[in-house]
């Protein structure tokens, strides 16, 4: 809990048996109040691990996609009515002691939607980010910028808080149960009209830690340019894609 706010912490998870307790480790508990683990059918021990060290866990009995794990994710965290909820992949890419800087940014008032940037502080190539992907990055991410009309540092970031009237509001149930889900949640919230904050997160590229190959990521970014193309239409006023129609705020940031 933190100002009065309770958060909940959800992970979705896949073959994370190398790097799940590490990431536990430097949780700050004392700010979460409920944690869950999706497992998406790992051949790992992660589920084994992840009951030994208390988290709760949900279990999917076929892998479904990193999309439909997050869909879990925020279905299960949603029944707690958490005031916040936080997504961390528990891969140790992220650093997870950043997670209270990134929850007081909700509870203060001041945002409902805050990510943690690999790209602001510079820090993205010295943590080992590959050079093809911070340049994808960087292309897509400015072309989304001039499509939204908004001015993101990235799009691309696993490491995200959100208020429960934000997950509560924006439709993300039919939103892809691939990778692109995480991109169309951030352009669901911006067309919604709310500000999404940023803070300075490192990160790390090790081995262990999951990361999509040359080809998906291909995929991932002609996706992202279709999201970029309907929200560029629907900001000229020529069409309302079903991805944003369905979004309705009581009231962003």
């Amino acid at each position: 809990m933190i100002l009065g706010k309770t958060v909940a912490l959800v992970m979705p998870a896949f073959r994370a048996g190398k790097t799940l307790r590490a990431t536990w480790n430097d949780v700050p508990l004392g700010l979460v109040d409920h944690a869950i683990l999706v497992d998406d059918a790992s051949d790992d021990d992660t589920v084994a691990l992840a009951e030994s060290l208390g988290i709760q866990v949900v279990k999917h009995a076929q892998n479904r996609g990193y999309g439909a794990n997050q869909k879990t994710c925020y279905t299960t965290a949603l029944t707690y009515q958490p005031d916040i909820v936080v997504m961390l992949h528990p891969d140790y890419q992220y650093d997870p002691r950043l997670l209270g800087s990134m929850v007081s940014m909700i509870a203060s008032g001041t945002y409902q939607v805050v990510i943690g940037s690999r790209i602001l502080g510079g820090g993205a190539l010295r943590g080992g980010m590959p050079l093809w992907k911070y340049v994808a990055n960087r292309g897509l991410t400015l072309i989304q910028n001039l499509c939204l009309g908004a001015k993101l540092s990235e799009y691309h970031t696993g490491y995200r808080a959100f208020s429960k009237d934000f997950l509560e509001q924006i439709a993300w149930q039919d939103n892809s149960d691939d990778f692109l889900f995480d991109n169309q949640l951030l352009a669901q919230g911006i067309a919604a009209g709310y500000v999404v904050g940023e803070i300075s997160v490192p990160t790390r590229y090790f081995e262990e830690a999951s990361s999509i190959n040359f080809r998906r990521s291909v995929r991932y970014g002609l996706g992202v340019l279709w999201v970029s193309g309907l929200g560029l239409l629907r900001r000229l006023g020529c069409y309302v894609s079903p991805l944003f129609r369905r979004s309705s705020p009581s009231g962003g940031a």
